[in-house]
């Protein structure tokens, strides 16, 4: 891939429409606000600009159970009490709530990352950027951690129709569970999670966690403690990663590029810069690969829109200035108006012993693996989403949201500022204003369509409750294909013990034809 790298951007306006519900860290409008200073910044001009296709039903069982996709496409906030044991099988709770639209934000975050795989797979771009993608720890069969839909494990199970072997790398605070789960028994795909572990959402990504059968040492978990620095964070990031090209030499890299790993978020504990988080996702460029990136977590918004403007300018090859442009939300980066922070005073409690001894064991158990590992040839499987399907958006709108979304978001008078203080930390209610009070224009059609199909719907959803509490009854636990989690405890305590068993659920996949979870995915043909 010499010369000027082609980089494919995927967005829909729409995206930032989407509220969680009142006081949910989750605030999908993080994503309007990034694309908006990209607009602002002008970079969009240099990429390739598309509007993702909406993933289907289909797509998503790829992965997911047929039950948990066909809940998720008829379960609404009017219609969920009437589930309630639903709710609890496929966790929907209060992470994980019910919203307006939740089924259309899952085919919309997932579209992007699997059209994008898309085009990598024919060889049309070099990097692609889906910053409403990386929602990591959905379950086969059940939602977790603010995610519903697991984008990554479907965007990598089509990277691999082409691709010999795939690398997964995860930079959000919180251990990447549902993707490790989802591949934990295969050499396909290596991934390769650095997060917050000791009493800490999931609880799992312990350092002897290294997979098993013919995944063992194709996991990879780089286990931190609190206040890490952008200084130790590269001394284990670059060498791990530089051991890990060597033995495994992906054909194509996921980057999950979670910004809740910066100083002063919301529900994070880490001490890194946007630079200092920047430099990974920089070092990977240096390999020249095909390289997909992902959002994740990030729930300080104003910063989290910093730092994938930040990151997008980097691919771009650019160092951007740091006095921002003025643009839609000038008002969240008061009162510095600055894209970089500042660290925090915190204490590091990675010590230089601790940091050496986690990459000690780590590069060790890389060097176990036999280089290059291969599968035979085969004819390629058809395209998950079609190449026509991609709405190329050849003149975004200069809002940042097109025109209609933003007018809408702007129309409820509580949305325009953000609330005094430490501000994007507390609930936008405009983020869910257009959607809930008839500002977007497609609101008011979806609530008919929804009044007309809701007789049927209910009747289906019915059904649905009823076949699945008969099979419930007929099983002491849910294992396996149904992957309702153990407790983060339990798996934290295997793993404590020394073993390297399999994550919680089984949700492994069988990309080899082996046994597993279930995917009957061929080997890769050649190129």
């Amino acid at each position: 891939m010499a010369g000027k790298q082609k980089i494919s951007y995927f967005y829909d306006p729409d995206v930032g429409n989407f509220y969680y519900g009142q006081g949910h860290p989750m605030k999908p409008h993080r994503v309007r606000m990034t694309h908006n200073l990209l607009l602002h910044y002008g970079i969009y001009k240099e990429m390739e600009l598309f509007r993702p296709a909406l993933a289907s039903a289909e797509d998503m069982t790829q992965f997911h159970s047929d039950e948990y996709v066909e809940f998720l496409r008829l379960i609404t906030p009017d219609n969920q009490h009437e589930h309630m044991r639903q709710l609890k099988r496929f966790n929907c709770a209060e992470d994980c709530p019910v919203f307006d639209g939740l089924f259309n934000f899952c085919q919309i975050y997932t579209g992007g990352s699997v059209g994008g795989a898309v085009r990598l797979n024919h060889k049309q771009t070099d990097t692609v950027i889906n910053w409403a993608g990386g929602l990591h720890h959905a379950k086969k069969n059940e939602a977790s951690g603010f995610c519903y839909v697991n984008d990554i494990v479907l965007a990598i199970l089509e990277l691999l129709k082409v691709h010999q072997r795939v690398l997964y790398i995860d930079i959000d605070i919180h251990h990447g569970d549902g993707v490790e789960e989802a591949f934990y028994t295969t050499d396909r795909v290596m991934t390769v999670s650095f997060h917050k572990f000791g009493e800490y959402f999931p609880g799992t990504g312990h350092l002897q966690d290294v997979g098993q059968h013919k995944g063992k040492y194709y996991s990879v978990n780089v286990p931190l403690k609190d206040g890490i620095d952008d200084e130790s964070y590269n001394l284990l990031f670059k060498p791990i990663m530089a051991k890990v090209m060597e033995m495994y030499a992906p054909d194509a890299v996921v980057f999950q590029s979670g910004a809740d790993s910066l100083t002063g978020d919301r529900l994070g504990c880490f001490n890194l810069s946007i630079r200092g988080h920047a430099e990974c996702l920089k070092y990977m460029t240096t390999f020249q690969v095909p390289l997909l990136v992902l959002g994740g977590g990030g729930y300080t918004i104003r910063n989290v829109a910093r730092c994938w403007t930040y990151e997008t300018g980097c691919l771009l090859g650019h160092e951007l200035e740091d006095k921002m442009p003025v643009n839609d939300y000038s008002e969240y980066f008061g009162p510095t108006h600055t894209l970089q922070i500042q660290p925090s005073n915190m204490e590091n409690q990675n010590t230089p012993e601790y940091l050496e001894g986690v990459r000690n064991r780590i590069l060790e158990n890389l060097s176990k693996i036999p280089p290059k590992p291969s599968v035979p040839f085969h004819d390629v499987p058809p395209d998950a989403i079609t190449q026509d399907a991609m709405e190329i958006k050849e003149d975004p709108d200069a809002k940042g949201g097109g025109a209609e979304a933003e007018a809408a978001r702007r129309a409820h008078p509580d949305g325009v500022e953000p609330d005094e203080g430490d501000r994007d930390d507390k609930p936008s209610r405009h983020d869910g204003a257009a959607a809930e009070e008839g500002g977007d224009a497609k609101a008011g059609d979806a609530k008919e369509e929804k009044k007309a199909a809701e007789g049927a719907d209910a009747a289906v959803l019915s059904s649905a409750a009823v076949k699945a509490e008969d099979k419930k009854a007929e099983e002491t636990a849910e294992l396996g294909d149904a992957a309702v989690a153990e407790a983060p405890e339990d798996a934290g305590a295997a793993a404590a013990e020394g073993a390297a068993p399999a994550p919680a659920g089984g949700d492994a996949m069988d990309v080899d034809g082996a046994g597993g979870g279930g995917s009957d995915l061929p080997p890769p043909a050649p190129f």
